[in-house]
């Protein structure tokens, strides 16, 4: 590997630490939002108990609705990064090979049967 493609690859780890840092930051303080505007209808509300209940649980939904989407997409987009890197490592190894190959090419047709003709 030459020193450009070294420093490529710490850049764009050094870029995906930053995407990481600050998504879970957004959603550590969607969540926070979330929880105080809740805390706030609850402490206005005197004690409605349907109300509550009615708020509590729209809170609950969109706090772990929103952390459950940021970890399941984080999660497929690191998957997809690391299958990229292991793809691109597999074609640097074999040039040429059916492997870097077969991703662009196209399957032959299959072949036309004909029906059976009935003996007469």
């Amino acid at each position: 590997m030459s020193q450009d493609q070294v420093a490529a690859i710490a850049a764009d780890a050094q870029v995906e630490k930053t995407r990481a840092r600050y998504g879970l930051f957004a959603i550590i303080a969607s969540n926070i939002a979330i929880v105080v505007v809740a805390i706030v209808g609850v402490w206005r509300l005197h004690g409605d108990k349907s109300m509550v209940v009615g708020i509590l649980t729209a809170a609950f939904t969109a706090v772990s609705s929103m952390t459950t989407a940021y970890l399941g997409i984080k999660a497929i987009s690191n998957t997809a990064k690391s299958l990229a890197q292991q793809l691109q490592q597999v074609q640097q190894v074999q040039p040429g090979s059916k492997a870097s190959t077969s991703a662009t090419s196209t399957p032959a047709p299959a072949p036309v049967s004909t029906p059976a003709q009935p003996v007469v």
